[in-house]
């Protein structure tokens, strides 16, 4: 079931006031100085740099995952990912809320991760966040969106360019906008651990 939406500051009275405490918007500068200046440049091979400023500012981070030179990551604090997860080339983890990328889960080029939007019933227009998972083994083709409080099943494969706005099911093929199930994934045995 797609987690609900939680607001990050419930007295957030206006559209243009920040949800944020000064220190976390700091700490947030400081993330993106360090990224821009330590790691969007590196090649591929130096992955083990990159998961090392990662851990710095707190991200979870098990086994060795990769995280492509120009990916994205908004909040790395609110970022878990697992042993040979990948984060590909212009992917961006908008973490505002919780997102956890399970093992060998591969996220492609300009995936968006999406951890957060606006409740637009309310006139501040309050930012509202819910933790997004993608399962073990799971594929994201490219460019493809995922909304807020999703969790992608294990195993599971979203074609390119889908947009996710529910829950998608362990084992299946998915595509589309809005994404829907197409057909079981076969041929592929959970994964033992």
């Amino acid at each position: 079931m797609t987690a609900p939406l939680k607001p990050v500051d419930p007295a957030q009275s206006s559209p243009y006031a920040s949800p944020w405490s000064g220190s976390e918007r700091a700490r947030r500068i400081l993330w993106e100085f360090c990224w821009a200046v330590f790691c969007s440049w590196t090649p591929k091979p130096l992955n083990s740099w990159r998961l090392f400023w990662l851990r710095t500012f707190d991200a979870k981070i098990y086994g060795t995952p990769f995280v492509h030179q120009r990916a994205r990551i908004a909040i790395p604090w609110k970022l878990t990912m697992h042993d040979r997860s990948s984060l590909g080339d212009r992917a961006n983890a908008y973490s505002l809320g919780e997102i956890e990328i399970g093992p060998r889960a591969i996220v492609a080029q300009e995936v968006y991760l999406s951890a957060g939007s606006h409740d637009f019933s309310h006139p501040a227009c309050p930012l509202v966040v819910a933790k997004m998972t993608i399962g073990e083994d799971t594929f994201l083709g490219a460019r493809t969106f995922v909304m807020p409080g999703v969790t992608i099943g294990a195993r599971a494969i979203v074609g390119a360019c889908s947009v996710v706005t529910k829950d998608v099911p362990n084992d299946v093929v998915a595509a589309g906008n809005p994404c829907r199930v197409m057909r079981p994934r076969e041929g592929v045995a959970p994964a033992s651990s």
